[in-house]
């Protein structure tokens, strides 16, 4: 986990939600308690706080061409790493190494969020996004998300938005 100023620390907040304080962004913090006999963290994020899983989107980290890529999709889909492959320019993509990612975002696999990385990563955000109000990524730890607008997350992270989800 990235390491946390003694005012982080003190408010609860994790490297997600200050840069989202900082952005001066409008969110909202949903908190569940997480179980970790749960197959999935993003079915469990949606069924927790009672939303649609299309408009939970979780984080992964792939490896496309030898570089890091985040990408941002939809709870009840898959990634399509040939499209995300596509939509940085690259040629193949593969999931990246757990420990690998972790070390890299500073957050711990399940808690992954495209916000406030430890390294600033590419990242691509699924189309599918644009079509809510407000969409669910991960604040940082397992048990926390961040509920805000789809445009909002793509200008913080500078992310693409591309067809990178399917069902």
């Amino acid at each position: 986990m990235a390491k946390k100023s003694k005012k982080q620390q003190q408010s609860g907040g994790t490297p997600a939600t200050v840069a989202l304080t900082a952005a001066g962004v409008a969110y909202t913090v949903h908190a569940y308690d997480h179980d970790p006999a749960h197959p999935s963290y993003g079915e469990e994020a949606a069924e927790a706080m009672g939303v649609s899983p299309e408009r939970v989107f979780k984080t992964l980290v792939a490896d496309v061409d030898g570089a890091l890529t985040v990408a941002v999709v939809p709870v009840a889909g898959q990634l399509d790493l040939k499209a995300l492959a596509s939509a940085v320019g690259g040629k193949r993509a593969v999931m990246a190494d757990p420990a690998l990612a972790e070390r890299t975002t500073g957050y711990v696999r399940g808690g992954i969020s495209p916000l406030g990385q430890r390294k600033r990563l590419p990242t691509v955000l699924d189309a599918s996004a644009s079509g809510h109000p407000t969409i669910c990524v991960s604040a940082g730890r397992r048990g926390l998300e961040v509920e805000l607008s789809p445009d909002d997350l793509a200008k913080l992270t500078s992310a693409t938005l591309a067809p990178i989800g399917r069902p």
